[in-house]
C-alpha cells in the first residue's frame, strides 16, 4: 500500500490536533501544473488600488502600478437547498483497502480519473423532533416565535501549506488531518462558506454566525488573517506564502492566485480552537517562533513544495516568510478585534489571553456565552480550569441568570473532549475540569439551553442532564475542512407552551459558478472516498434535527 511508504512512530498521530471527540471514529469507508515567480506574497492588497483602462492597477495617487487589476468577487447565490431538500452523496464507493497516496500529485489524479471525487444529489432528510426523555413534542402554543436565527461555522482550518512546521508525512489511512487534498483551497471553501450563508440570510435573515473554532491550522498570522479577510471581505485575499507560486499561469485560475472575497452579509464572532493557538494544534508556540518564519523545515517534518507539479511533499528548504509569524493569547486576539467590528473579543479577553465573553444577540433575549477551551500550554484536547470557571466563566453565567437572559454555550471542544492538559505536547494543568465537573457547571444554570461545538469534525446532537438538572443539548457540527463539508442552520423558538426549541439544519457548502471550490469539493469527497478521511455526517438524529427543552 502507498501509505506504508510513512515511517512516523504511532505517537505522532496526535500531532493532527483535533482527534474524534469520544473516540477516533473509524476510518471511512486534476493534475495539478505549474511554474513559480520569484517574490514573496501571502498578505492581503492595499484597498486603495483601482484599475486603468488597460487592465493595470492605479495606487491611491493615480499612478499606474502596473499591477493587474484587483479581482471581482463572485456574484451572490440565487438561494441554496439545505439538506431538508436535498444532500450531496459521493458517487463512488468507499475504499477498504486505500492503495493509493493523494499526497503523491500522480495518484492525486489517478483518484480522480477513477472517480473518486464525484458526487450527486441525493434525497434530503426530514428534521427530526427530539425531546429529552424521547417523547412526542406537545403542540405549539398560539404565539409560538423565533428568538433568533444564526449559523455555526466550524473547522474551516485554513492551512498554509508551505509552512516549515507542517508534518505532512504523518497522514496516513488510520490518523487522518495532517494533510488533505482540499488544503490548499481551503481559502476558496471557507469563501463559499461565506457564500453559502449570505445566500441562506438573503432567503431568510439571520442575526449572526458563530464560530466553531480551528479558523486557522496552525497558529499562523498569516493563516488567521486570510481567515479574517475572508470573512470581513477585504478587497482582495492572496493565501500564498514563501515564494509566489502559480501552479496554472494566470490570473483566478488556481487556489495560489489572488481573490476577492465576497464577505459575511452578518455579523460574526469568534471561538478560538487548538489549531488557533498551537502549531499543528497541539504543541505551544513559544519555541518555535524562529522555525516559523526560517527556511529550514522543523526536525522530521515535511511540507509542500508548490515549485513543482502538485505540490508534492518534500522536507524543505522553503522559501522564509515573515508572514508566518505565530499568534496565541494576546497577540491572536489582538489581531481579531482590529478586524471588521472586532467580532465580540473583548478588553478583558485581550488582556487575559482567553477568548472568553458574553455577546448579547441584539433585540432578543438570547445571549452567546463563547468559552476559550484551548489548551495553550498545548494538547489537542480542551483545557478548562477551575481558575477559569472562578475567574470568568461563572461570573458571566451568573450575570446571564440574573438578568433573565436564555443562554446558548460556544466552545471549540465538547464536554467529552476535555482533557488534564497533559496530551501530546502538554503538561498536566491542576484543577482542570473533566467531562462531568463542565457538563455539572452548565447544569446548575436553567438559562443554558444548549452547548454549541466543534472539533471532533462530525455532526453530532445529545441531550445532557446531570442529577438534579433540567439540562441541556450539545450540539456538535461537522467541520467544513472535511467531508461532508458542511454548516449548520441554527433557529431557537419559543414554543409559547412553556418549552424552547432549537432547530439545527446542515447546509451543503454551495460552489455554483465558482470552479475553485468544486475542485476543493471534489477533493474533499476523494478524501473521504478513497479511504483516508473518516465520515464526520453523524446519523440523522444528529443533523437535521429539533430539539425540545422546557423554558427556564
Amino acid at each position: 500500500m502507498s501509505w506504508s511508504r510513512v515511517s512516523w512512530p504511532w505517537w505522532v498521530a496526535s500531532m493532527l490536533g483535533c482527534p474524534a471527540d469520544d473516540a477516533a471514529p473509524s476510518m471511512g469507508s486534476s493534475s495539478d501544473e505549474g511554474t513559480t515567480a520569484a517574490a514573496t506574497t501571502g498578505s492581503s492588497s492595499d484597498a486603495t488600488s483601482s484599475t486603468t483602462g488597460e487592465g493595470t492597477s492605479l495606487d491611491d495617487t493615480g499612478t499606474d502600478t502596473g499591477e493587474p487589476p484587483l479581482p471581482e468577487p463572485l456574484p451572490p447565490l440565487e438561494g441554496v437547498p439545505t439538506t431538508v431538500d436535498a444532500m450531496i452523496v459521493p458517487t463512488h464507493a468507499l475504499e477498504s483497502d486505500p492503495q493509493l497516496d493523494p499526497r503523491i500529485p500522480g495518484e492525486r489524479t489517478q483518484l480522480l480519473d477513477e472517480g473518486y471525487g464525484e458526487h450527486h444529489d441525493g434525497p434530503g432528510e426530514p428534521i427530526v423532533p427530539l425531546t429529552p426523555d424521547g417523547s412526542e413534542p406537545p403542540a405549539p402554543g398560539p404565539a409560538a416565535a423565533l428568538v433568533s436565527r444564526f449559523v455555526h461555522l466550524a473547522d474551516t482550518q485554513i492551512a498554509d501549506d508551505e509552512s516549515p512546521l507542517r508534518v505532512v508525512l504523518v497522514d496516513n489511512p488510520f490518523i487522518a488531518g495532517a494533510f488533505r487534498p482540499q488544503e490548499t483551497h481551503g481559502c476558496q471553501t471557507t469563501n463559499a462558506a461565506v457564500r453559502t450563508i449570505n445566500a441562506v440570510h438573503a432567503d431568510a435573515p439571520l442575526d449572526f454566525v458563530v464560530l466553531g473554532g480551528d479558523n486557522a491550522d496552525s497558529a499562523q498570522a498569516n493563516e488567521v488573517q486570510w481567515f479574517l479577510d475572508i470573512l470581513d471581505g477585504a478587497p482582495v485575499v492572496h493565501c500564498d506564502s514563501g515564494q509566489d507560486d502559480d501552479p496554472t499561469p494566470g490570473e483566478g485560475n488556481d487556489p495560489k492566485d489572488r481573490f476577492a472575497p465576497v464577505g459575511l452579509d452578518v455579523p460574526w464572532i469568534w471561538v478560538s480552537g487548538n489549531h488557533d493557538v498551537l502549531v499543528q494544534g497541539n504543541f505551544e508556540i513559544a519555541g518555535r517562533e524562529e522555525t516559523a518564519v526560517g527556511s529550514e523545515v522543523a526536525g522530521g517534518g515535511s511540507t509542500r513544495d508548490w515549485s513543482q507539479p502538485g505540490g508534492p511533499v518534500f522536507q524543505g528548504p522553503v522559501v522564509a516568510d515573515e508572514g508566518r509569524a505565530l499568534v496565541a493569547g494576546t497577540s491572536l486576539l489582538e489581531q481579531v478585534a482590529g478586524s471588521g467590528d472586532g467580532h465580540g473579543i473583548t478588553a478583558e479577553a485581550i488582556a487575559a489571553g482567553r477568548a472568553t465573553y458574553a455577546w448579547d444577540v441584539p433585540g432578543t433575549a438570547l445571549r452567546m456565552l463563547v468559552v476559550d477551551s484551548a489548551a495553550a500550554t498545548g494538547g489537542a484536547d480542551g483545557l478548562v480550569t477551575d481558575a477559569d470557571v472562578d475567574g470568568t466563566i461563572r461570573p458571566l453565567l451568573d450575570a446571564a441568570e440574573a438578568e433573565g437572559k436564555l443562554v446558548i454555550v460556544a466552545t471549540h471542544h465538547a464536554s467529552t473532549s476535555l482533557g488534564d492538559g497533559s496530551g501530546l505536547g502538554g503538561d498536566p494543568v491542576p484543577g482542570a475540569l473533566d467531562t462531568a465537573d463542565w457538563q455539572a457547571l452548565l447544569g446548575e444554570y436553567p438559562g443554558v439551553v444548549a452547548h454549541l461545538c466543534g472539533h471532533s469534525h462530525e455532526h453530532r446532537a445529545r441531550f445532557v442532564q446531570p442529577m438534579g438538572t433540567r439540562g441541556y443539548w450539545e450540539v456538535i457540527t461537522s467541520a467544513i475542512a472535511d467531508w461532508p463539508h458542511q454548516l449548520r442552520i441554527v433557529e431557537v423558538h419559543d414554543q409559547d407552551n412553556g418549552w424552547i426549541t432549537i432547530t439545527g439544519i446542515a447546509l451543503d457548502v454551495a460552489d455554483d459558478d465558482d470552479p475553485l471550490a468544486a475542485e476543493a469539493r471534489a477533493l474533499g469527497i476523494l478524501d473521504f472516498t478513497s479511504g483516508w478521511q473518516f465520515d464526520g455526517a453523524g446519523t440523522p438524529t444528529d443533523r437535521n434535527v429539533q430539539l425540545w427543552i422546557p423554558a427556564p
